[in-house]
Formats: structure tokens, sequence, C-alpha cells
């Protein structure tokens, strides 16, 4: 004798997969009412779509980043849908906050580094896949920590960019006094999108690929065989402040121009410190997709 399959029951499985209506009636009337049972073909329906969508594309999804309480620690992290619906809707976007927590948690340094540390990815993947219907792929996970100093975040409307900035050399009490800088900084690494935080950490090659151009535009202009170097080093100087982060103007107050270095010595001279800038790191959607 088949159990009757109430709309509650309905409901009631809807709540717990996230899947969807007829979805979870045909699974309870496949399993006679048994919700634990119905539960497994929803969760092996996800994981077969999941092999049907493999071959899709996941261009679209977010990025987005997650700071503790005390600063001292951060996640960021990319996840990727095939579609912009999908990115923004509760599920997907439930599911990237529950990532960038055991991000933290597990301290992982990238998503392979995440996947080992947690073995239940593939399921919460299709997990998902079965609520939504689209391939999903965590793309990017990265964890970051400080201790003499904190951690500022930032994400564009949209989650499009997602920016983590790590300032070393500030002590507890001038935690708050920094705070907006701290964050402004964070703004400006994402609308001005440097490289590095100094030359020094532009890579070799990048600084080759430059000069070669330089030099090339040199010759097309005309330029003397003897000063050739001498304007592709001036231009590489001009290069440098634009994507180094530390040699940027600082966007946000152009009333009073300086770079960012400035702007850091300055909040250093007014409190007797010697707070500097660590690192950052600067995720946009789809980057490292790029070849």
């Amino acid at each position: 004798m088949s159990v009757n399959i109430t709309a509650s029951m309905v409901n009631d499985l809807r709540k717990k997969s996230g899947a969807g209506m007829m979805d979870c009636k045909k699974a309870l009337v496949e399993t006679d009412g048994d919700m634990a049972k119905a539960m497994d073909i929803l969760r092996m329906k996800g994981a077969a779509i999941a092999a049907k969508r493999a071959d899709r594309s996941a261009n679209e999804g977010v990025v987005l980043t997650m700071v503790s309480a005390d600063k001292k620690s951060a996640s960021i992290i990319e996840i990727n849908c095939e579609t912009d619906f999908v990115g923004k809707s509760e599920d997907f976007l439930a599911a990237a906050k529950s990532f960038l927590q055991k991000t933290i948690d597990t301290k992982a340094v990238s998503a392979e580094d995440f996947a080992a540390k947690n073995s239940d990815l593939e399921a919460n993947i299709n997990e998902l896949v079965s609520k939504v219907g689209e391939k999903i792929t965590l793309t990017r996970a990265q964890y970051v920590s400080v201790e003499n100093g904190v951690i500022a975040d930032y994400v564009h409307p949209g989650n499009k960019i997602a920016v983590l900035v790590k300032y070393v050399g500030l002590p507890e009490a001038s935690v708050e006094a920094f705070a907006a800088t701290a964050r402004g900084i964070a703004v400006q690494v994402a609308a001005m999108k440097p490289i590095a935080s100094v030359r020094e950490q532009v890579p070799a090659d990048v600084v080759a690929h430059e000069m070669e151009i330089y030099r090339e535009q040199a010759k097309n202009e005309g330029k003397p065989e003897n000063v050739i170097d001498r304007i592709a080093n001036g231009r590489l100087e001009k290069f440098y402040q634009e994507v180094c982060l530390l040699e940027q103007p600082y966007f946000k107050d152009m009333s009073n121009p300086r770079t960012i270095r400035q702007l850091v010595d300055e909040f250093n001279k007014a409190n007797g410190l010697s707070l500097a800038i660590d690192s950052f790191i600067l995720y946009q959607l789809g980057d490292s997709k790029k070849s």
C-alpha cells in the first residue's frame, strides 16, 4: 500500500534539500514517503546533473571575502556558475559564504588545499547543483592571517571584484583610528588594480616586457640610439607609478594629492607608528581563467 504524499511532506523535503517542489514530490513517491531515502535520491540527482554539466562553461559567479571579528584572519574565494542569475541567487550566495567560513576554519591556501581539507566539498557542490541546476566550480580560495596588524577587505557592489589587504605594525589601540584608511586603501586596490605593493615585487619578466615595448616605441619615434635606454627607463618609471600600490596617487582624496606611501607615512607620523602594507590579494571574477 503506497503512502499518501501530502503537500506538507513535500514542503518539508523542499526546505531540507532546497530542491524544486516537483523533484521533491517525485522523490517521495519513489520512496513511499521515506524522507531520508528521498534526500539520497535528490543528492544523487545533483551528482548526475553535475556530471552532465561537467563540460559546460562556468564563467559567472562571485568573488567574496570574509574577515574574522578580530581582523587577524580572512578568506577570499571565487566560486563560478553558468549564469549571472544563479550567481545572485540566495542558495548560491549562502553556499559561497559557507565556503568562505570553511576556508578560514581549515586555513586553506588554495582551491586544491580546500578540497584536500574539506572531504565534503564534492557533496556540497552536488547539493548546490541540485538546487540551482547549473555547473558549479570553486575556482579559487585563499586564507591569510597576521599577528601584529590587521586585514581589511572590500567587495565591490555586484561581487565581481574583491580585495584583502594585510597591514603589519598596527597595535590594537590604533586599529579603530586606522579603520577608514585601511578600507580606503582596499578600495584603491579594487579601483586602480595594482600588480604589486612596491616595484621590487613586480615580476622580472613583466619589467623586461615593458622595457622592450618602450625601446621599440622610442625607435619608432626616431629617437637617437644613445638616448633610447634613457627614454625607456623614464617610461618604466611612470609604469611603476601606475602599477605599484605604494606609488599610486590616493584616488579617494584628490583635494590633497599624495601617494599611498605618503598616506601611510602621514598616519605613522601622527601616531608614532611604523605601520606598513605587507601585501594584498585582488580577485576579479574570471581572471584566473584568462590565458
